[in-house]
């Protein structure tokens, strides 16, 4: 027996693949898209990645293996375009600060003249200013919500008289503060966080308290309205967490759920229990890195 049959041939090893290669070509448009890795990090979390299985990718957490493939996308130089004005976020945060005082102002000059039609002018500026925020980083404001918020703020306002629609009408400005200030502490807690569960877990006592900030802001519209508490407050409520859930990207399960809401508090009496449930929607959604990822905003 020659000396080559009587030594075994032992197969040769291939070397480990590269798992976050295979990542990257399978989310390639996000990491091309993204402008910094928070961006890939959220968009991640989107797809169902979370720190645990970040592991299997020889990574700590969804953060650094965001980072990472950041470093590996290739950015090749854009092609030169026309040259376009530079613009500022002070312009477009002054405009958006007017577009949420018309309502209450519109609608508490209609009512103070004692024109026949308040009611309808307070419910369309109370809708309307869902329009413009209701635009998500998905797309665009879904239609349903829009409809289904016209007919359950216009059905209270049937039943509980035009200074319902007012009271709703001034909470748009609270609301607007109330949102853009969240988004901005959300974001800046997102920058600052090494681990999803981190996250989490300061962001519910964050969206908590402006929460209850925003509630007793329409609380004092109310009063201020002279519209019941018990209608007006749960019904706020409800259209802040709407405009909350839309506003950060809310789709698909969380869409419809946002509709269910609406439709239950079509229902006498029950505002207050579709603002609870759409609440606990609400707590998990905006607790989720990917609900507060970086968004460009080409509006003007």
């Amino acid at each position: 027996m020659s000396v080559e049959e009587a030594v075994p041939v032992t197969p040769r090893r291939r070397p480990a693949g590269d798992p976050v290669k295979t990542l990257l070509h399978r989310h390639r448009a996000l990491c091309e898209r993204a402008v910094d890795p928070l961006e890939i990090a959220a968009g991640l979390e989107a797809h169902g990645l979370t720190d645990r299985t970040a592991a299997r990718f020889r990574h700590r957490d969804v953060f650094s293996l965001a980072e990472e493939l950041y470093a590996r996308t290739p950015r090749g130089e854009a092609p030169p375009g026309p040259a376009r004005p530079a613009r500022t976020a002070a312009p477009r945060a002054l405009r958006r600060l007017g577009y949420a005082l018309l309502p209450g102002a519109l609608a508490l000059g209609v009512s103070a003249a004692g024109v026949a039609w308040a009611g309808p002018v307070a419910v369309a500026a109370v809708v309307a200013a869902l329009v413009r925020p209701g635009r998500t980083a998905g797309g665009r404001f879904p239609g349903l919500a829009h409809l289904l918020a016209a007919l359950t703020v216009g059905w209270a306002t049937y039943r509980h008289g035009a200074v319902l629609a007012v009271a709703l009408a001034l909470t748009v400005l609270p609301g607007y503060l109330a949102a853009a200030g969240y988004a901005a502490l959300a974001r800046r807690r997102l920058a600052g966080s090494r681990a999803l569960e981190e996250f989490a877990a300061g962001a519910r006592p964050l969206f908590l308290g402006v929460l209850t900030l925003f509630t007793t802001a329409a609380a004092g519209a109310a009063a201020l309205a002279g519209a019941p508490l018990a209608e007006a407050v749960p019904l706020a409520v409800l259209l802040f967490l709407t405009r909350l859930l839309l506003s950060h990207g809310a789709r698909g399960a969380h869409r419809r759920s946002v509709a269910a809401a609406l439709v239950l508090a079509l229902i006498p009496a029950a505002a207050a229990a579709a603002a609870a449930g759409l609440l606990v929607l609400a707590v998990l959604a905006l607790s989720r890195a990917s609900a507060h990822a970086p968004v460009r905003d080409d509006r003007p």
